[in-house]
């Protein structure tokens, strides 16, 4: 699919029942994808300014903001989102958490952002970077709007590589989650889309590659639940 007004579209379609889809599919794993992240974004004590980029409902960008205010970090975090529905989701989150002081949601293309160059000590994409048309645009707009020392953390979905799981994980994701999606969200081809986009995802050490190509250093990754969920960090 990826062609940018696609993409716009097929998210303002789902937003209404993402949330609670995201969840049920994943059986609630990917909160703990999140709180596993946050030790790579926010520090024990200090300022933060984080740009969470694909933001989609404020997930990622709200347990950010809730993980500054436990360690009294001052800050705030800037979500941005091609999605318009997306976003009218997060900002009632936002309001019902009272965090509209610290967390705000903008419309942005992930590969033309409207920030001025080192603005930001973190930038953070959870579940996002693979629906972008072009990556290597996006990782370096993202580098762009980086401070010196600032760090990259990427979440995003992946393969196991055993056999068995790969098979088992294929069956769900390519045909029980469709049929679920579809018949929930009134758009089947939205939950074909999804893991058709997981699945032509680049290999971790390609895409480790791709992120040092457009100019970060320091690039480790990580796997979650046995490759399900991959973390890559890295820095300016």
């Amino acid at each position: 699919m990826p062609k940018k007004e696609n993409i716009r579209q097929m998210f303002d379609n789902i937003s209404p029942d993402y949330d609670h889809l995201n969840h049920l599919m994943s059986m609630n794993v990917d909160k703990t994808w999140r709180r596993r992240a946050l030790k790579y974004i926010v520090p024990d004590s200090g300022q933060l300014s984080v740009m969470d980029l694909a933001c989609g409902t404020g997930d990622f960008s709200i347990a950010i903001a809730r993980r500054m205010k436990e360690n009294d970090v001052k800050g705030k975090v800037t979500g941005v989102d091609l999605s318009e529905g997306m976003l009218e989701v997060m900002k009632e989150k936002i309001a019902a958490e009272g965090l509209g002081n610290v967390v705000s949601a903008e419309v942005g293309d992930g590969e033309a952002l409207h920030f001025a160059g080192g603005s930001f000590d973190r930038v953070t994409i959870a579940f996002g970077i693979r629906n972008f048309e072009d990556k290597e645009a996006g990782l370096k707009e993202m580098l762009r709007v980086l401070k010196p020392g600032g760090r990259l953390v990427i979440l995003e979905l992946s393969v196991p590589s055993n056999k068995v799981l790969l098979w088992l994980y294929n069956l769900y994701f390519c045909h029980v989650l469709p049929f679920i999606g579809g018949r929930i969200s009134g758009d089947k081809s939205a939950y074909k889309y999804l893991p058709a986009s997981v699945l032509k995802f680049p290999k971790p050490k390609v895409f480790a590659a791709t992120i040092k190509e457009a100019g970060f250093r320091n690039v480790i990754t990580k796997a979650y639940t046995l490759g399900i969920c991959r973390l890559f960090v890295a820095e300016k």
